[in-house]
């Protein structure tokens, strides 16, 4: 017996003619479409900030700026952040650039020029060395322990800090005015190097004795007033 067959629906018949717009085109606006398949177009250019494989040193560098955003940071190590304002960071990098040490040349003819008066016998005085910036961090040390320096400026951006944690403590112990400043390499300028960790001033000229007291005062009073929030914190 054979199975009845399915009624079939009837086919609808679609029209091969589509309606066309009736709209007129403008000729100067015609459409281009691009084609971005191998050997066609240009493709446009994306961000891929995300997909760089940046160098360690910049990774490095983030991943501290996230941790010391999240971290609580012990007070010793957060003093660093606490620098000067510019306006008087500008003012106090005009003092020590007066106080830049001399080139070896620059020394090797002052030298000369002692010499050929003493033995002209023009100047019977003895000749006193001239005032510069004392650098490096033993050298400075040495000075604070000694409360021969009179004014301490140390670099905000220290790596690793630990280098210089332990030099504004000495400070305050000995009661040598100290300041934090923004950059190293800045400090580096007034000594002829690339980087600083600190500079000192000793010694300074009479012209600038009232500015030079003004920033004594300045640093010394922010290091003890820093000194007594400590004691009061421990």
């Amino acid at each position: 017996r054979r199975m009845p067959k399915k009624p079939t629906k009837a086919r609808k018949i679609v029209s091969t003619t589509a309606k066309k717009d009736t709209k007129a085109k403008n000729p100067l606006f015609v459409k281009a479409p691009k084609n971005f398949r191998i050997g066609g177009d240009i493709q446009p250019k994306k961000d891929l900030t995300r997909f760089v494989k940046w160098p360690k040193y910049i990774r490095i560098q983030r991943q501290k700026r996230i941790l010391l955003t999240r971290m609580k940071v012990p007070p010793s190590i957060n003093q660093f952040s606490k620098t000067i304002e510019s306006n008087v960071s500008t003012q106090l990098f005009k003092l020590l650039g007066k106080y830049k040490p001399e080139t070896k040349k620059d020394k090797k003819e002052r030298l000369k020029n002692q010499a050929e008066k003493k033995l002209e016998k023009k100047d019977q005085t003895a000749a006193t060395k001239p005032y510069f910036l004392k650098f490096g961090l033993n050298h400075i040390t040495h000075l604070v322990e000694q409360k021969k320096a009179k004014l301490v400026a140390i670099a905000h951006d220290v790596d690793p800090i630990e280098l210089v944690c332990f030099l504004p403590a000495l400070c305050r112990k000995q009661e040598v005015p100290f300041c934090f400043v923004k950059g190293k390499a800045k400090l580096g300028q007034f000594v002829h190097q690339k980087n600083a960790t600190c500079v000192a001033l000793t010694d300074i000229k009479k012209e600038v004795c009232s500015q030079f007291l003004g920033y004594l005062t300045l640093c010394f009073y922010s290091s003890m007033a820093y000194k007594s929030q400590f004691a009061s914190i421990q």
